[in-house]
């Protein structure tokens, strides 16, 4: 017997609002959360976890970033969002993420 996958509710409605990715800023069915400020590092400084910032990333942003930088570099140099997009790699990978659909599955190579 075949099984069938639930309907899928993507794109969403007008009444619903679709979810925006904090860094591209594309409506996506999915979004993370992500931690300006690793949990790793956030923990060595003496900070809760629960009271570190946090955005909702696409999965894609969510990947790139972390391949590209590593969580030192995310603590000590790009703590918030606007540092994040003035760095050139991902800069690069923005203007490149926004021409594609929010369905297709983005493939991310390591590159640290």
């Amino acid at each position: 017997m075949v099984r069938r996958r639930p309907e899928s509710a993507w794109p969403f409605s007008a009444q619903a609002a679709a979810p925006v990715c904090a860094l591209c800023e594309r409506q996506t069915p999915l979004l993370t959360e992500h931690h300006l400020v690793p949990r790793s590092q956030g923990r060595r400084r003496g900070v809760k976890v629960s009271e570190l910032p946090t955005v909702m990333l696409c999965p894609a942003c969510h990947k790139f970033l972390h391949a590209t930088l590593t969580n030192a570099q995310l603590a000590n140099e790009f703590p918030d969002l606007e540092r994040l997009r003035q760095h050139e790699d991902v800069r690069k990978f923005l203007h490149w993420l926004r021409k594609q659909p929010a369905t297709k599955a983005v493939r991310i190579r390591r590159g640290r």
